[in-house]
């Protein structure tokens, strides 16, 4: 059975008050709830103050990005080993946006995931298609590239802590999601692929979140497909009330699927 996870990535939002408050807010409504991961991704500036707020609670604290080297004359980047001095547990590597604004490649993808997994964090790696290349049929072509410049030196041991998170660029921030269907199916071939290349058992027990303007509203109709895990949630993880419908719609729908 794979344990749901979601995730709520706050992006470039929140002040170092604000972080406070909607960090206290989620604690009180999501702390007594059990089966799901649940996982919160301020910025930067956010993630001391935040880590303090969820300390001793079930809510995990995550970065949004981080840089491949543990230290040196990298103006402006933080390292992995600052992210788990200050309590993250998690991190998002890959999202569209690094890969679109900030020149994010597959290398640097998959730099930024081993460094991660060598100092214990728990990697959220992001893929996904541009509408052309859906429009263009090349979906799975281009996910099965970002799979394998990821992927291709995650040792044996450290498979099982590798998270995915399939977000189609064109329903990031638009407000357009993919159908149940449209995410099914890409997160099946995901799962096939991760089970030729690595082993039946990991293409079973590998976690594949949805993103792409998941809302509380949508949530459950695509928690309800059985390859989607959970959800790594933007907008809505602003609004504590949203965050937390989704992480109970994962609850429900993968306690009745499993």
């Amino acid at each position: 059975m794979r344990k749901p996870i979601v995730a709520g990535n706050w992006k470039c939002h929140t002040t170092t008050n604000e972080a406070t408050a909607l960090a206290q807010a989620l604690r009180q409504r999501l702390d007594g709830l059990e089966g799901a991961e649940i996982v919160v991704c301020p910025p930067f500036t956010g993630l001391a103050t935040v880590g303090h707020v969820l300390r001793g609670s079930r809510i995990g604290l995550g970065a949004q990005d981080v840089f491949w080297e543990p230290r040196g004359a990298f103006t402006g980047e933080v390292s992995a080993p600052m992210l788990a001095d200050v309590g993250c547990r998690y991190v998002i590597i890959g999202h569209s946006e690094r890969r679109t604004h900030f020149g994010d490649t597959d290398q640097i993808v998959q730099r930024k995931l081993t460094a991660a997994l060598r100092h214990a964090l728990t990697p959220i790696v992001c893929i996904g298609e541009t509408l052309a290349e859906r429009e263009g049929n090349q979906t799975f072509a281009v996910l099965q590239r970002q799979l394998e410049g990821a992927l291709r030196e995650v040792p044996a041991a450290d498979r099982e802590r590798v998270i995915i998170a399939y977000e189609p660029v064109w329903a990031i921030g638009t407000g357009r999601n993919a159908t149940p269907d449209q995410a099914q199916e890409a997160h099946a071939f995901i799962r096939q692929w991760i089970a030729k290349q690595w082993g039946a058992d990991a293409g079973d027990s590998l976690r594949i979140q949805y993103g792409g303007s998941v809302t509380a509203a949508n949530a459950a109709s695509l928690l309800q497909q059985p390859d989607v895990d959970g959800a790594l949630v933007g907008g809505a993880s602003l609004n504590a009330d949203a965050f937390s419908a989704i992480v109970k719609a994962a609850l429900e729908t993968k306690t009745v699927n499993r």
